[in-house]
């Protein structure tokens, strides 16, 4: 158990001024891109890491947490009022947002997606909290054999779950991993892959690889793939009365569904790679069977359905950080980019985390739920504006977006040549997915390919480079096995899938 000082050491941290309005900013930005289709605030998290330099960490994290976190409740707002999910996560949003708003409910509709957002997000963030400490000291007691199997087992995991094809998982791994020597060999100190440009000897640009990845080529792809079609029919919000607020015995009916959606993307968050999006699913589907047939059907506006579902999504962002805290393995992008972000101001995520930088995390750990109950405010308060913010032209968006990927990467790399990989990572990305290659896990990869490079050596090492050795490593064999078995599993699995989609 960690010191009460540093306990409360961290939460004074947290609960200062200037922290608190970095929160507000970041949730009131994470909603606004939610609420922008084709935004997100994993493009926002990206754009804004390199903007966070002179920042102090908590101060840093607790900006991009509150940008996650706004994100998911932004997502919302147009999947009710335009039939438009903001971000994948709230596609099973639409199901039920979309039929209530058009009964004449929007601001209903978008008041349950909040609340049900903040409810499954602040249950993940008090299981993050009572978890990611004892996972840790756990964590601490395995050696480098150890550490090796498991990631070896999370790269099964996040390949075989991201994506349509196991195979192509595997091959984005293999090629984030692959990136992520580029430099000097931490081992012998010979440069490595560098291709004569001295820029690349300390590897290549985190931020730069993940803004081109994940922001500059999403712009490519929304603007490759814009329509000239005329704006969408928007569901104006209109009055506010007694039948638009959501009562509290209306909440209150709804305990079941979000608690569900909480328990199963709490679950589903804490293994790496199966996403917010599936869980979102599943919960709509758990609500579903269990409905109790009062009020009405699934699909037609059931209050049921936004809580099950907003619920799911949310909760699925405190529990990828449990394996990012507590073992040092981001379960998902959102996560992998505070490795980044961490990285920056020279903190290594991990274990030692709680030992090193216990009052940090702790700080970090009172940052979320504030930001949690910002969410709940701002989102009350700013509802109508980004129903108007739903209708800003592509024309804008996007180039001052990529205005703001140019300027970020420009600043963090101090020159051009970290624009210019920006670039090649932007189009590498969009080849990456116009192929069918998760993006997703080569950047994870990338983001751990020193760590895992770092224990494979000590590995090889410690077991005189024999698998036999391995015999006297039950729980790294063991790991090795259940990767070795997984990989079988969910390969037989996508097969069993494809043949049974394929004609006769």
């Amino acid at each position: 158990m960690p010191e009460l000082s540093i306990v409360l050491g961290g939460l004074s941290d947290a609960f200062t001024l200037v922290n608190l309005l970095f929160v507000a900013i970041g949730v009131a930005a994470g909603q606004m891109v939610g609420a922008i289709p084709g935004i997100g605030p994993i493009m926002a998290m990206a754009i804004a890491i390199p903007f966070t330099f002179a920042m102090d960490p908590l101060v840093a994290i607790s900006f991009l947490v509150g940008i996650n976190k706004g994100g998911l409740f932004g997502g919302a707002i147009p999947a009710v009022l335009i039939n438009t999910p903001g971000t994948p996560d709230a596609a099973a949003t639409t199901l039920d947002g979309y039929p209530l708003a058009r009964s004449g409910k929007p601001v209903k509709a978008t008041r349950m997606a909040l609340f049900a957002s903040v409810t499954g997000d602040t249950a993940s963030d008090l299981v993050l909290i009572t978890l990611a400490a004892p996972l840790a000291g756990l964590a601490l007691k395995m050696g480098p054999v150890e550490i090796c199997a498991l990631m070896v087992f999370a790269f099964s995991i996040i390949s075989g779950l991201i994506g349509d094809s196991l195979v192509k998982g595997l091959i984005a791994a293999a090629a984030g991993l692959l990136l992520a020597t580029v430099g000097l060999d931490p081992e012998h100190g010979t440069p490595r892959f560098y291709f004569g440009y001295f820029e690349l000897y300390d590897g290549a640009s985190l931020v730069a690889v993940a803004i081109g990845m994940l922001a500059v080529a999403e712009i490519f792809r929304r603007i490759a793939s814009a329509r000239r079609a005329g704006p969408q029919p928007t569901i104006t919000l209109g009055a506010g009365g007694a039948e638009q607020r959501v009562s509290f015995s209306e909440y209150w009916s709804c305990r079941f569904a979000m608690a569900r959606g909480a328990l199963i993307g709490t679950v589903l968050g804490a293994i790496p790679g199966i996403g917010s999006t599936a869980a979102a699913y599943m919960s709509y589907a758990a609500a579903k069977k269990g409905d109790p047939g009062n009020g009405p059907a699934f699909g037609e506006g059931n209050l049921r359905g936004i809580a099950a579902t907003e619920s799911a999504n949310s909760a699925v962002m405190g529990a990828n950080l449990i394996p990012l805290l507590g073992i040092g393995i981001p379960g998902s992008i959102g996560a992998a980019l505070l490795i980044s972000a961490f990285n920056i101001h020279g903190i290594q995520p991990g274990p030692l985390l709680f030992q090193t930088q216990g009052r940090l995390i702790y700080g970090l750990f009172g940052a979320m739920l504030m930001a949690n109950l910002m969410n709940l405010l701002i989102g009350q308060l700013s509802l109508r504006l980004w129903a108007r913010v739903i209708r800003a032209p592509e024309s804008v968006i996007f180039p001052s977006a990529l205005l703001f990927c140019f300027i970020g990467v420009y600043l963090s790399t101090g020159g051009l040549f970290g624009v210019g990989l920006m670039l090649v990572a932007a189009v590498v990305g969009y080849a990456m997915t116009a192929l069918g290659y998760p993006v997703i896990v080569f950047i994870i990869a990338f983001f751990l390919g020193a760590g895992f490079e770092s224990s494979l050596s000590q590995a090889l090492v410690i077991l005189d480079a024999n698998p036999v050795n391995l015999l006297g490593h039950p729980i790294a064999l063991a790991l090795l096995v259940v990767a070795a078995v997984t990989v079988v599993w969910l390969a037989r699995g996508r097969n069993g899938l494809d043949s049974a989609g394929s004609p006769d």
